[in-house]
């Protein structure tokens, strides 16, 4: 009685095993089109985005603002130079970040300085050099295929 059981368990770990031992195929092209060094990462510039000294009123000016800042994230994403933005909680004034495909924070402030809430004082910009996986280089395309509006 004691082998069957032991070969149900044996064939019952089988796909735990396999599954274990199966590693991603390394795919040095996409590697190679990510900017990847030999551990998948790369260099890029960590924009912190806190709140600045003239915040704006409700209203017109203030919403045609922050479409702007929105339209210009968008045109830099587009143009592969902003990998990766979001908002933050607000604490201690730090509102949303940016994440650059560049490793020279001079390169980063230039694009920056194109974003209204910057250029309205608004919000101002802390800069950060920021080693991460170069799988951030997709995200853009892959938000494209799960965003609906």
């Amino acid at each position: 009685m004691r082998l069957p059981t032991l070969a149900l368990a044996a064939l019952l770990a089988l796909p735990f095993t396999a599954s274990a031992q199966t590693a991603p195929a390394y795919d040095a092209e996409l590697a190679k089109s990510l900017g990847a060094d030999e551990r998948g990462m790369r260099q890029y510039v960590l924009v912190i985005l806190k709140t600045g000294p003239n915040k704006m009123p409700a209203g017109d000016a203030r919403t045609k603002m922050f479409e702007g800042h929105f339209a210009n994230m968008g045109k830099l994403a587009g143009e592969k130079k902003l990998v990766l933005a979001g908002p933050l909680d607000g604490k201690e004034g730090r509102r949303g970040i940016f994440v650059f495909n560049t490793p020279d924070i001079e390169a980063a402030k230039t694009w920056v300085a194109t974003d209204p809430v910057i250029i309205n004082g608004e919000m101002v910009a802390e800069y950060h050099k920021f080693y991460g996986s170069a799988a951030l280089m997709m995200v853009n395309e892959v938000h494209g295929k799960i965003e609906k509006k």
